[in-house]
């Protein structure tokens, strides 16, 4: 195999595992929308893998499930056919996360040994495998919260599990385009960036921020209130959006102010990306692909988000609208790669 079909296959092998973390957070969102994540109780990394294999299983897991607060003060009437129905998704969150450590260690070990992999891009990369079971962990300290006097999870937690996620695949989407797509020439330390070259490293940190913005909307239920587009039940800023004191914590926890930070970071980026990709049409013709598809997205990206506030975030739609984040975060990166090529 030649160096150069060495990086593609490094490259198709990262975005493999992009696109699994894609689907893990898919299944995370309906596990979240559909109140399956604290269905487990227990965080078992090895073992865990295995599904209840017997009735007496199944019975000794919702008995452990019965002892949690909200088994206590919101689900007390659930059946064993309920339990098993928010089991399966949470299960298939975990057994999704743990298929990417697979998936992601022994071809690593294989390019490895191969010779594809040395040096810095060796331990880049192995850093991705340290940061994936860091989400890993991330992941049941965010459960943990919820099995405590509240039966809901830190939005704080919330936000940091999904952000570490668009981390991860963010770093690996980026590695895998650059092996995959040599740059002809690069920006040195001596060169200076275009504006839109710097407009475009603007806009990656201000979609996470909504990224995150978006998981304290989930992580206090924001989004079944104010149910109405573009005002906010008549209001551009309800007047309750700094009722919480101390001020600053309502950035956090208030409603109202919470889901006016994710719909004014969607305005923004509703003038800024198409904007972006004005520029790149006009300054970069080999990069206009990305560049239009980014602003096509993005139409349908808002689109999905006023559908599931307007309908009070059914599972379908709140799921679609945070799986359309992620799509726009690889687009974005997509693009600026594009315009750092030539």
């Amino acid at each position: 195999m030649t160096q150069n079909n060495s990086q593609r296959a490094v490259a198709w092998w990262l975005f493999a595992c992009c696109a699994m973390v894609f689907v893990t957070m898919v299944v995370g969102g309906v596990t979240r929308l559909t109140h399956s994540g604290l269905s487990i109780v227990e965080w078992k990394p090895l073992i865990g893998a295995l599904p209840p294999l017997s009735h007496a299983d199944w019975l000794e897991l919702f008995a452990k499930y019965q002892q949690t607060p909200e088994f206590i003060k919101r689900n007390h009437d659930m059946t064993l056919d309920g339990f098993q129905f928010i089991f399966w998704w949470e299960w298939a969150h975990r057994l999704s996360g743990r298929l990417i450590g697979v998936v992601f260690f022994v071809p690593y070990v294989w390019f490895l040994l191969r010779g594809k992999l040395h040096g810095m891009l060796a331990a880049k990369v192995f850093g991705f495998f340290i940061l994936g079971g860091l989400q890993g962990a991330m992941g049941w300290y965010m459960v943990k919260s919820g099995l405590v006097d509240d039966p809901r999870v830190s939005q704080y937690r919330l936000a940091a599990h999904l952000g570490l996620a668009f981390i991860l695949f963010g770093l690996m989407f980026w590695t895998g385009l650059g092996m995959l797509q040599t740059r002809t020439a690069k920006v040195g330390a001596g060169d200076t960036a275009t504006f839109t070259m710097r407009l475009g490293n603007w806009l990656v940190p201000l979609v996470f921020v909504m990224v995150l913005s978006g998981a304290l909307v989930a992580g206090i239920r924001a989004g079944l209130a104010y149910n109405t587009f573009p005002l906010m039940n008549g209001h551009f800023l309800p007047p309750e959006s700094f009722m919480v004191d101390p001020w600053w914590l309502n950035f956090f926890t208030n409603m109202a102010l919470v889901q006016f930070d994710h719909r004014l970071i969607a305005w923004a980026l509703m003038g800024l990306i198409p904007w972006y990709s004005w520029r790149i049409w006009q300054e970069h013709p080999e990069a206009r692909t990305p560049a239009v598809v980014l602003t096509l997205w993005l139409a349908v990206q808002v689109s999905l988000g006023i559908a599931t506030l307007l309908l009070q975030v059914p599972v379908a739609l709140g799921a679609a609208h945070q799986a359309g984040a992620m799509v726009l975060f690889g687009l974005l990166l997509w693009a600026n790669h594009a315009i750092r090529r030539a």
